[in-house]
């Protein structure tokens, strides 16, 4: 594939202040291939987080590692690239937008091309076409070699795999949204879930806008809007948020026939207000259950009552649930 060398301006490095390289450090880092090093970004980095009820493709990329391993190790050596190490100095010494600079840029991005195309294999089975994961890919490339800075003593492929791997996790994030939503209001609903996670577990309930806001050090005006914006997110079914549990069923199990309204969570702006009216134990049942992804054991033990009492109000609280979104449509 040919990369799009002209895809994203070059505005140089980025300010240390913002850019994942950090401050100058000897780079000791010992890994002999691409493969090993996007397993260490898929299990480490986010971007974004890459967070999300909405997770980002950890666990599809650790599923494909197998079938790729050999052809990593054998195509995607760290070895393979370092003749294009002086280049990469060449190439932040020239002044940005110059012909020299742009000449060198396309021919790193070239030379660099398997490492991007190696990332998005990881991510090729959550149902995108592994072309436009390329295309990604690359522009996480591209951004890289724009934005990498030899001065401060990181290798390359330690700066390039997170930022290419990171571009990757936004554009799935990306996709799960029906409508479009400013990014800064993504990125503030990414940091609202897990901000709602930690105080959910610090409070034993569910934190209000107000709590948010002052632990996020934001208005409450910037909590609302985020929070409404949600809305446009596609989540999955509560069935995709269970994790293995051999003590409980699917959410369709506890609701006998599947139920279009609380799979799809499409509903959720009619969903939140009757999440408020439940009592504080349940709320925080179901916070724990669908939010933090605990099992009915550790819920009973967390909120002080027997797992066979969580079974029940879970089952009792989803349906008074459904029972509000079927009067809400």
């Amino acid at each position: 594939m040919t990369p799009p060398p002209h895809a994203a301006a070059d505005t140089g490095p980025s300010p240390a202040a913002s850019d994942p390289q950090g401050p100058p450090t000897p780079d000791t880092t010992d890994v002999s291939s691409i493969d090993t090093m996007t397993e260490t970004a898929a299990t480490d980095a986010t971007s974004d987080g890459t967070q999300d009820g909405r997770q980002d493709g950890d666990q599809d990329g650790r599923q494909d590692r197998s079938s790729d391993r050999d052809d990593g190790r054998r195509s995607s050596s760290r070895g393979e690239y370092d003749h294009l190490m002086p280049k990469l100095a060449e190439h932040a010494a020239h002044e940005v937008g110059s012909p020299e600079r742009q000449r060198l840029r396309d021919e790193l991005v070239r030379g660099h091309l398997p490492v991007a195309q190696h990332i998005a294999r990881r991510f090729s089975r959550r149902g995108e076409p592994e072309e436009d994961l390329e295309q990604v890919a690359t522009l996480g490339l591209i951004n890289a070699v724009d934005r990498y800075d030899p001065a401060r003593g990181t290798d390359f492929l330690s700066y390039a795999v997170p930022t290419i791997t990171g571009e990757v996790r936004r554009h799935f994030r990306d996709q799960a949204w029906s409508m479009r939503v400013p990014r800064r209001l993504k990125d503030l609903n990414v940091t609202l879930s897990s901000a709602m996670s930690q105080m959910s577990q610090t409070l034993g309930r569910a934190p209000n806008a107000a709590e948010l806001a002052e632990h996020l050090g934001i208005a409450k005006e910037e909590v609302l809007e985020a929070l409404e914006a949600s809305n446009a997110y596609r989540s999955g079914s509560l069935d995709e948020m269970l994790v293995d549990d051999p003590d409980s069923g699917t959410v369709s199990d506890l609701l006998g026939e599947a139920d279009a309204a609380l799979e799809q969570v499409e509903y959720q702006q009619s969903l939140a207000p009757l999440l408020e009216k439940l009592p504080q134990r349940e709320r925080t049942i179901i916070m724990l259950r669908f939010f933090k992804n605990m099992t009915q054991s550790q819920i009973a033990e967390r909120v002080g009552i027997s797992q066979m009492h969580v079974s029940r109000l879970l089952a009792k609280t989803l349906a008074q649930l459904r029972d509000g979104l079927g009067d809400a449509r």
